[in-house]
């Protein structure tokens, strides 16, 4: 697993402070955020791969500084975004996940190789020629996903991938982050997703309040907003 560390981080909005004295050091397989909307956990998570960066204060991955070295971060750490649409760039399915490895270096071969395995792997097959804008919404994160995995990054990091998904849809995203093989950060609303997480932070009003087991954490939680 990679060794994520945020050493004194803050950052702000103009005067609006969203993230206060962070201090973590991230190692488990499977990692949790909660936290009422506008707690700072959206924000927080964009920093593990340098969308964004502090204001003040370091996140490094395995020791390289995600402001100095983004696009060297971002190799390593792949984002899922909440709404797939904004991730989908090409016009079909299997076009949208090898647009991912443009700048890969692999040959057309290998491209076409991991290409078939996403989609096989996702159940999305019988879809690659299909328009990406007609699939539903649980095939579209699907997609997104794969778009991030067909890279092959070490760590994966979702934020709220199944807000906008039905129950089942919401559970088929859930399903698939749970089996990957990399080490994963998810920020959610879904409490039952976190269960077989290893770890679970809670931020509030940008400072993180709890950190621990889910089956502390997510009463701690639910204490803090009730």
């Amino acid at each position: 697993m990679s060794e994520i560390v945020f050493d004194r981080v803050h950052h702000r909005y103009g005067e609006r402070h969203v993230l206060r004295d962070i201090r973590l050091r991230l190692t488990e397989r499977r990692i949790g955020v909660i936290g009422a909307n506008g707690s700072g956990k959206s924000t927080l998570a964009r920093m593990v791969n340098g969308l964004l960066t502090p204001t003040s204060g370091t996140v490094t991955v395995d020791g390289v500084d995600t402001a100095r070295k983004g696009a060297r971060v971002r190799r390593q750490v792949g984002f899922v975004f909440t709404d797939p649409d904004t991730q989908i760039v090409m016009p079909t399915v299997g076009e949208d996940l090898a647009f991912s490895l443009r700048r890969s270096g692999l040959d057309k071969a290998q491209i076409a190789a991991r290409v078939t395995e996403i989609l096989e792997r996702f159940g999305l097959r019988d879809h690659a020629d299909h328009p990406a804008h007609l699939l539903s919404g649980g095939q579209k994160q699907l997609l997104a996903l794969g778009a991030v995995l067909i890279r092959r990054p070490s760590v994966i990091v979702a934020d709220e991938p199944t807000t906008l998904l039905d129950l089942r849809n919401a559970r088929i995203v859930a399903s698939a982050l749970d089996a990957v093989d990399q080490q994963v950060i998810v920020v959610t609303h879904q409490l039952p997703l976190l269960d077989t997480f290893d770890r679970v932070i809670v931020v509030d009003e940008g400072a993180i309040v709890f950190d621990g087991a889910p089956a502390d954490a997510v009463p701690a939680y639910r204490e803090l907003i009730e």
